[in-house]
């Protein structure tokens, strides 16, 4: 039986934590919703002090602002880029559309269409995460979005550079300056000078998230993504150091960020706990990470390798860093995940920045029903059929008909017996069932 030899927060307290989020959320939207830009505009004030002439980037700002990086870090920006967009065009081409004849004259398909246009946010917060900008523009423009509007934070009372020139490259038709929930609700709701996107996408912190959840249905979302969970899973041929790394990697993000050991090895399991502490005293993140660590990570061991998986599963967390003398096992075996890093050679950093899997995941358990942002998350695979003979609409009809009458659907039936009389030749009688 596993067993803890460290606990994060309760179930209870983060739930209550939960409960103030949903209501500042709502609160905010309902504003948003009522009042458009002068809401809008009041949030960015109180919340990032900054209150431009318009939100939206003119084409020569963006250009003047994209003239602010060096050399360096746009080559290193349209790396990461490639990768992405080489990534996302191979899922694409995985996606087919289909028309086949089930029965003579009986034609059905389906064809794989993109959304028309979609609101990527992209956090800003204590770090500008460019990398966000990738993941969601990109992989939007591969899937053949035809509107793309991009939003971030202000980084010191401006545009952040780098992220301007991530959205700009990464092909956005609009790039705004604006964060958090007035952000979301802006580019979901649609204001005076903002348009309505049909989907939002992108991860952010606990209110992102949390405006993403209440806005969905009004508008499509990609994901419940945030705030970052990471779990590493280890036995006795990792190390401590390695392990500790890769949870406080994880862990520096925010101070509701979950980090989690599991492993089949005690000795690793203190060893790790003790390395944790060492590394904190010296991360120059650590006034983040430690406040994380104490109150959301976990350390758990297992028995075997079964049980490993059995409570990763129930975990069903957003990274899961598999370093075990049998990483395929866990790939094998494991169903609930946002995405699994394989190896010690590889770790969440790499798929977050710039190896082309999308760094947008499930969280809070939401991997037991979706996977991460891809190319096909733009995508609606809508169906259509086609009748092409007199004989198949007419033996079709009889069925329905049948059926219809089966279910008490009067009206229904009769769709089917209009049909049957009229290319079937068949006389029967208004709304009674084919026999």
């Amino acid at each position: 039986m596993a067993i803890w030899l460290k606990e994060g927060k309760s179930e209870s307290e983060i739930i209550e934590a939960d409960e103030k989020v949903k209501k500042t959320v709502e609160s905010i939207l309902n504003e948003v919703s009522k009042r458009g830009d002068k809401a809008v505009r009041e949030l960015s004030l109180k919340f990032d002090n900054y209150n431009p002439e318009s939100f939206i980037l003119k084409k020569n700002e963006i250009e003047n602002i994209v003239d602010k990086v060096n050399k360096r870090d746009l080559a290193d920006i349209k790396f990461a880029q490639d990768q992405v967009r080489n990534f996302a065009s191979k899922q694409l081409e995985c996606l087919k559309d289909l028309e086949v004849e089930t029965i003579p004259g009986v034609v059905l398909g389906h064809k794989n269409i993109p959304v028309n246009s979609v609101g990527c946010y992209v956090p800003g917060g204590k770090y500008p995460m460019v990398a966000s900008a990738h993941m969601s523009v990109i992989t939007a423009s591969v899937a053949g979005v035809k509107s793309i509007t991009a939003s971030a934070p202000p980084q010191n009372g401006q545009p952040h550079p780098a992220i301007v020139s991530a959205m700009y490259f990464g092909g956005a038709n609009e790039i705004l300056c604006l964060g958090g929930i007035q952000a979301v609700a802006s580019m979901a709701l649609g204001t005076e000078t903002i348009s309505k996107s049909d989907m939002i996408v992108g991860p952010g912190n606990m209110f992102v998230a949390e405006a993403k959840r209440q806005l969905y249905g009004r508008v499509g979302i990609d994901l419940f993504a945030g705030p970052t969970e990471t779990l590493v899973i280890a036995d006795e041929t990792s190390d401590a150091e390695i392990c500790a790394v890769d949870l406080l990697g994880q862990a520096e993000h925010g101070p509701t960020s979950p980090a989690i050991l599991l492993t089949n090895s005690k000795k690793l399991a203190e060893s790790t706990l003790e390395e944790v502490e060492r590394q904190l005293n010296i991360l120059p993140t650590a006034d983040i990470a430690r406040n994380s660590w104490n109150e959301y990570g976990q350390v758990i061991v297992c028995e075997n390798l079964n049980e490993m998986v059995e409570v990763a599963d129930k975990l069903a967390f957003e990274h899961v860093q598999i370093m075990t003398e049998d990483v395929d096992y866990f790939l094998k075996n494991m169903t609930n995940y946002g995405a699994l890093f394989l190896g010690s050679r590889t770790n969440v950093a790499f798929g977050d920045k710039v190896i082309g899997t999308n760094h947008t995941l499930p969280t809070k358990t939401a991997a037991r029903y979706t996977g991460g942002l891809w190319v096909g998350k733009f995508i609606k695979t809508c169906t259509y059929q086609k009748v092409i003979t007199d004989e198949a609409s007419s033996q079709i009809g009889e069925y329905c008909s049948r059926l219809c009458a089966l279910e008490g659907f009067a009206g229904h039936g009769e769709q089917a017996n209009i049909r049957v009389r009229r290319y079937g030749g068949r006389n029967i009688r208004p709304y009674a069932a084919a026999e």
